[in-house]
């Protein structure tokens, strides 16, 4: 059995052709958007629509396989859920990373300053890569 189909099988959701090619791609890529998933899944299922490509994310998020990522001032990306890390982004060429960074310190905090109680955190940071620089 490969990693994708373990992954699906441990989340509950049936291991298709189609959910197995975009597990392999979320983790090839690390983020990526519907829009690119779509043209890539195209090439090996030219009769897959954009709406079936929606309703697969849409169930791997609500089993907690995989979860959006909302970047400012571009387009959500999708990743497979991991540890607490934060997420930074290159303002030229929009290549996204991830940070390992502990996270835990910084909702304990943000609870205790704003009394809530954080269910979910997603920080975003922005600057050039040294790529770019």
């Amino acid at each position: 059995m490969t990693e994708s189909t373990l992954l699906l099988k441990e989340h509950h959701l049936k291991a298709t052709p189609q959910r197995i090619k975009i597990i392999s791609m979320i983790e090839e890529h690390g983020h990526i958007t519907i829009e690119d998933l779509y043209k890539e899944m195209l090439e090996q299922f030219p009769s897959v629509s954009l709406a079936t490509i929606y309703k697969n994310i849409n169930q791997m998020a609500q089993s907690g396989l995989i979860r959006e990522i909302k970047i400012p001032k571009a387009k959500s990306v999708f990743e497979l859920i991991k540890e607490p890390h934060l997420h930074i982004v290159c303002d030229s060429c929009g290549k996204i990373e991830d940070i390992p960074v502990e996270t835990e310190n910084i909702i304990k905090e943000a609870e205790k300053l704003s009394g809530y109680k954080i269910n979910e955190s997603f920080v975003t940071l922005r600057g050039t890569c040294p790529e770019c620089r």
